[in-house]
């Protein structure tokens, strides 16, 4: 079944319990609780304040002992990120 099937089902299935209240109630209860699973899925591409902070701190640690790049113009930093 396609997404455009489900959808046209779910929308079939509300307008069959429409009129009654205790129905509509409960439907539309269940399907926040869906949508707030879906919204406190873990995006694997997102990193914690604490990731993101220990990050931050191991880059300055890098820093500090001259572990870096620096680049004399904005092509030379073109041409070291297209060859990698």
């Amino acid at each position: 079944m396609t997404t455009v099937q489900m959808n046209a089902d779910v929308y079939h299935s509300l307008s069959i319990i429409a009129e009654d209240s205790d129905l509509m109630k409960k439907a539309m209860l269940y399907l926040r609780k869906l949508a707030r699973q879906k919204q406190q899925e873990k995006d694997d591409s997102l990193m914690t304040k604490e990731e993101f902070f220990s990050m931050i701190d191991h880059r300055m640690e890098d820093y500090e002992k001259g572990e870096y790049l620096s680049f004399s113009s904005p092509e030379e930093k073109h041409r070291y990120l297209e060859a990698l």
